[in-house]
């Protein structure tokens, strides 16, 4: 199995896909992650200045957000749904204060609903969502921002973000790089000899898949070291805590479970069909079904998870970020998941016969 393992190591190595594959995931990445690393605590005259919304769903620190309190979320919901009332039901704004007044001791879901079945207006729960965070004064931002860090370090929250980024990129490379797994094994005279050879089908197949994963982690290591050297380097003067072991916590529980899942798919569908390009789109398919949203019970749009899916986003901002319900019991599926295509891997490969 070992002799098998690292051939396929170095058989990576050799393909200029490899290192073409490790620049591109690692700029790519970069270009997404780039404005964590710009937080940092303003300084006395400093603002952050923008033309955006004053209150924003999605609205992040470092475009001078900070999360509004429920009294002011209620005022900048009220202002919203008043204007709405005015400019597309044609109230005046006598009218609209009235009905804002009607909803004054109700809370928003009863509010909500109260406006659906009483004036047809759909929709003023998503106002509502769209005032989580408001624009905030240096000072404010500068609380938030030590409030956040004294719960826990920064790398904390920005491997949240990488293993987001990074499981999204990987599996994209992942899929293209593994196509070359079984290409040559699976050529018929290459095919037939290989049953011939006294290896066993599980040291045979544990290679294979072993070598798989075993690039995945040699360029996940390095992804982790360049991250955490530009988290280091990027809020040195912030005097921000950045630890490598946050990386490789979030890169355990959120990547690696998923390039398990990749590889062993990857050698399920090429002893199946003999080929390992069939594999290619099946596995688009299932990074499109795992990276799909869905709605709450509120009925807002969002990434929540899906049973056995093979990426982990973390859509939130950057402070609030949290693991979509039931993430670590998915991950322990997949592993599991894996294990079992894996035995039937080796038994394909045992039975299979070549006449």
């Amino acid at each position: 199995m070992y002799s098998i393992l690292k051939r396929e190591v170095k058989n990576y190595i050799k393909r200029p896909l490899f290192w073409i594959g490790i620049v591109v995931v690692a700029f790519m990445m970069f270009q997404n992650l780039s404005s964590y690393l710009g937080i940092h605590y303003l300084m006395e005259g400093e603002e952050i200045v923008n033309d955006y919304p004053e209150t924003f769903r999605d609205g992040d620190v470092f475009d001078g957000y900070v999360p509004a309190d429920e009294e002011e979320r209620r005022k900048a919901w009220e202002e919203r749904i008043q204007e709405t009332l005015v400019s597309g039901f044609e109230m005046n704004d006598a009218e609209a204060q009235t009905v804002i007044r009607e909803m004054d001791k109700m809370d928003i879901s009863v509010a909500c609903s109260y406006l659906e079945e009483e004036y047809s207006f759909y929709g003023a729960y998503f106002e509502y969502v769209d005032t989580a965070y408001r624009k905030g004064t240096p000072e404010e931002i500068n609380s938030y921002i030590g409030k956040k860090l004294g719960n826990h370090t920064f790398s904390y929250y920005f491997s949240r973000k990488f293993a987001d980024f990074t499981g999204l990129f990987m599996g994209f490379f992942a899929t293209v790089l593994f196509s070359v797994l079984f290409m040559q094994d699976t050529r018929k005279n290459t095919y037939e000899l290989l049953h011939t050879k006294p290896v066993s089908a599980g040291n045979y197949i544990l290679g294979k898949v072993g070598g798989g994963f075993a690039v995945c982690l040699m360029i996940l290591a390095s992804l982790n070291l360049i991250f955490f050297g530009l988290c280091v380097i990027f809020t040195k003067s912030s005097g921000f805590e950045v630890k490598l072991t946050d990386f490789l916590w979030a890169t355990c529980i959120y990547i690696l479970p998923n390039m398990l899942m990749i590889v062993s798919v990857y050698c399920l569908i090429s002893l199946l069909f003999k080929s390992p390009l069939p594999a290619v789109p099946l596995l688009l398919l299932y990074m499109v079904y795992s990276n799909t949203g869905s709605r709450n019970a509120e009925g807002v749009y969002g990434y929540y998870g899906r049973p056995l899916a093979i990426m982990v986003r973390f859509p939130g901002t950057f402070f609030d970020t949290t693991p979509p319900p039931m993430a670590l019991l998915n991950q322990s599926f997949l592993v599991l998941a894996s294990a079992g295509i894996i035995f039937i891997s080796i038994l394909i490969w045992k039975r299979r016969r070549v006449y």
